[in-house]
C-alpha cells in the first residue's frame, strides 16, 4: 500500500513528494530490509532521497520522480519475497537496474523463472538478458549464447539441458567443446586420451556436479545418457532426441561449426555458447563463431542471444574487467583504422605524382 503527498508543482524542477509505504503485515521487515538494514543501506546509496522506517511504514521523501521509483523498488521486493525469494544485496541492484532501463519485464519476473531445481537450490537468471536467453532455449531449436566470461551461457544452458532430461524431453544430453591447444599439442602431452583431453571438458563437469547427483554421473555417462567429449567426436554422427551444448564456440574454425550444426537430428536441441573477446585460434584463423553470424542470422529457429558486461553474475570487478578490456578494443581498433587511411592516403598522393 503506497500513500503520497506533493510538496511544490509536481513535475516541475525541484519538486518533491513524499510517499509512505505501509509493508504488509505478513512480511518480515527484517526479510525486506536485511539484517542490520543491509538492504536498505543498498537502496538509500542508489537514491538522493531520505528514506525513514518506521514500525512497518516507510516514507520517501525526495525528487517526486526519485520517490517514485523508490515505491515500485519497494513493490518488486515485495512481491520477491511473497514468492519465497531470499533477498540479498545483489537482487536489490539488479531489480533497481531493470526499473531504471524500463525494461518491460518486471524484476520479480525475472527473478523468480526456476530453470532447475536440484540438490537444495534453485537455479534463475539474475538479469534480464539472462531471462531472454533461458526463454529462447525453450522457443527455438538453435540457439547461440554470445557474451563475456561469467555471463551464465554454458551454466544455464547445462541447467536447460538437465531439466530437459528431467521431464523427458530429451534422452539424453550432449556437452561438448573444441580442445585447443593451449601453447602445447596433444599428442606431446603425457597420459592416455582421455587424461589429455579431460583438463578441456573440466568446467563442463564441475557444471554437471552441481545440478546432477555425482554419484550418478558414472552411471549415466555408462549408460549414454550424458556424454562429454571433444567436438571432433561429433563429426559422422546424426544425432536424435538429445540436448546437445557446444561449449567455447568462439575456438571452433568455421568448418567445424558447419561440421557441428549439420549433426542436428530429429527431437533435438542445441546451444551454442562462446564469446568472441577470447579466441584462442593460432593467429589468422577464423572463428567459425564470428563467422557463423553473418551466415545464419535471420533463418527462423534459429536464435542469437547477445549478453554484455551488465549480465555478468560473478565478482563485481569482472564486469569492470570485461568493460576496460572492451573499451581499449575499441581504441586499438580505432587507432588501427586511423593508421589503415593514413598508408591509403600516402598511396593515393604517390599514384597522383606518377
Amino acid at each position: 500500500m503506497v500513500e503520497s503527498t506533493h510538496a511544490g508543482r509536481p513535475g516541475t524542477p525541484g519538486s518533491r513528494s513524499q510517499l509512505k509505504i505501509v509493508v504488509p503485515d505478513d512480511h518480515s521487515m527484517v526479510s525486506l530490509l536485511g539484517s542490520r538494514d543491509e538492504l536498505l543501506h543498498v537502496i538509500e546509496r542508489a537514491f538522493h532521497s531520505d528514506i525513514h522506517v518506521r514500525g512497518n511504514e516507510i516514507t520517501v521523501t525526495g525528487p517526486a520522480s526519485e520517490t517514485e521509483l523508490v515505491s515500485r523498488l519497494f513493490a518488486e521486493l515485495i512481491d520477491l519475497l511473497k514468492s519465497g525469494t531470499q533477498l540479498t544485496p545483489d537482487a536489490v541492484e539488479r531489480s533497481l537496474s531493470m526499473l531504471r532501463n524500463q525494461t518491460e519485464e518486471r524484476p520479480a519476473d525475472v527473478l523468480t523463472l526456476d530453470v532447475l531445481s536440484s540438490r537444495g537450490r534453485t537455479i534463475r537468471p539474475k538479469t534480464l538478458n539472462q531471462k531472454r536467453y533461458v526463454d529462447a532455449i525453450d522457443k527455438h531449436t538453435i540457439v547461440f549464447g554470445i557474451g563475456p566470461a561469467g555471463t551464465g551461457k554454458t551454466y544455464l544452458a547445462m541447467a536447460k539441458a538437465v531439466r530437459a532430461l528431467q521431464d523427458k524431453q530429451v534422452n539424453r544430453i550432449i556437452l561438448t567443446r573444441p580442445a585447443v591447444e593451449a601453447g602445447e599439442r596433444l599428442g606431446f602431452l603425457p597420459g592416455t586420451l582421455y587424461e589429455k583431453i579431460d583438463p578441456y571438458l573440466r568446467p563442463l563437469y564441475d557444471a554437471l556436479h552441481d545440478m546432477v547427483d555425482p554419484d550418478s554421473i558414472p552411471r549415466l555417462m555408462t549408460a549414454g545418457t550424458i556424454e562429454v567429449a571433444p567436438l571432433a567426436y561429433m563429426r559422422g554422427r546424426t544425432i536424435n532426441d538429445s540436448f546437445i551444448i557446444l561449449d567455447e564456440a568462439q575456438n571452433t574454425s568455421p568448418e567445424q561449426m558447419k561440421m557441428f550444426l549439420t549433426r542436428l537430428g530429429f527431437g533435438s536441441k542445441v546451444v551454442i555458447t562462446g564469446d568472441v573477446t577470447q579466441v584462442d585460434l593460432p593467429h589468422g584463423q577464423q572463428s567459425g563463431l564470428r563467422v557463423v553470424q553473418d551466415i545464419l542470422e535471420g533463418i527462423p529457429d534459429i536464435h542469437f542471444c547477445r549478453l554484455s558486461s551488465q549480465d555478468v553474475v560473478r565478482h563485481k570487478l569482472v564486469t569492470d574487467i570485461v568493460d576496460a578490456y572492451a573499451r581499449h578494443q575499441a581504441e586499438e581498433d580505432k587507432r588501427k583504422g586511423d593508421v589503415s587511411s593514413l598508408k591509403q592516403g600516402g598511396s593515393s598522393r604517390k599514384r597522383g605524382r606518377q
